[in-house]
């Protein structure tokens, strides 16, 4: 069975003063990193299934962002080949009018 529920990954998320995260009994409290349930409707990847906020996902970035750009560094940029149509059109009130669409190209790999 899949396990439904993932750790926040924020590397604050824990230091956040939310009753959410309030754990424990009077003397021995403690914050605690939040509990993701992961839905069925995101896909795996979503970042909403690894981070309870955008607070905790930018303080991972802020923390690891320099890793994880180093694991596949940018050093050129990419291109997808597209083709630029132009059509001229006339709309509900009689104006003409020029409409761009941009279309990938269907290239072999």
């Amino acid at each position: 069975m899949m396990n439904n529920y993932n750790w926040c990954h924020g590397t604050e998320c824990h230091t956040y003063e939310t009753q959410d995260r309030l754990r424990g009994v009077k003397g021995n409290k403690v914050l605690r990193t939040r509990k993701i349930k992961v839905k069925d409707w995101h896909s795996p990847t979503s970042s909403w299934n690894w981070f309870c906020s955008h607070q905790c996902q930018q303080d991972f970035w802020r923390k690891y962002g320099s890793q994880i750009r180093a694991i596949a560094p940018r050093n050129e940029p990419l291109e997808t080949p597209v083709d630029v149509i132009k059509e001229e059109k006339v709309g509900y009130s009689g104006h003409r009018f020029t409409e761009t669409k941009i279309k990938p190209i269907q290239t072999q790999v």
